[in-house]
């Protein structure tokens, strides 16, 4: 995991952290023109949990898929595999209505579905 651009590192205030910390909270101009709140920790090397974290939020809305996408880049090399994780509804723990989370587990691999579940090869949509 990559921990965000230190230039959009909140460095003061209750979620101040240092540049350079392995985890921390970043206000990041975002690609649809919002900025997005960011709270990144690499689990192991933090808490002992083996689960690199990302949380993404906006004031009024849940970021779109580009912000998302957007972020995932940051914090991750292109050829990470991340998920976003919908647990059972009995261990949902939601402390904010506008927040997304992105996960990748340390010690183990993300298991893929086979291509022909997510797409045609050769159809792809370019940017």
């Amino acid at each position: 995991m990559k921990i965000g651009p230190d230039e959009f590192r909140i460095r003061y205030g209750e979620w101040s952290s240092t540049p350079g910390d392995d985890f921390g909270a970043f206000l990041i101009p975002g690609p649809c023109g919002r900025d997005l709140r960011v709270i990144a920790s690499p689990g192991d090397a933090i808490e002992g949990i083996p689960w690199e974290h990302v949380s993404v939020s906006l004031p009024t809305r849940c970021p779109n898929w580009e912000e998302m996408d957007f972020i995932k880049r940051l914090f991750w090399d292109d050829e990470e595999a991340v998920m976003q994780l919908h647990p059972p509804r009995s261990k949902w723990i939601n402390n904010h209505p506008y927040c997304l989370h992105l996960w990748r587990p340390t010690k183990q691999e993300i298991p893929l579905p086979p291509e022909i579940a997510v797409g045609i090869l050769g159809l792809e949509v370019k940017p």
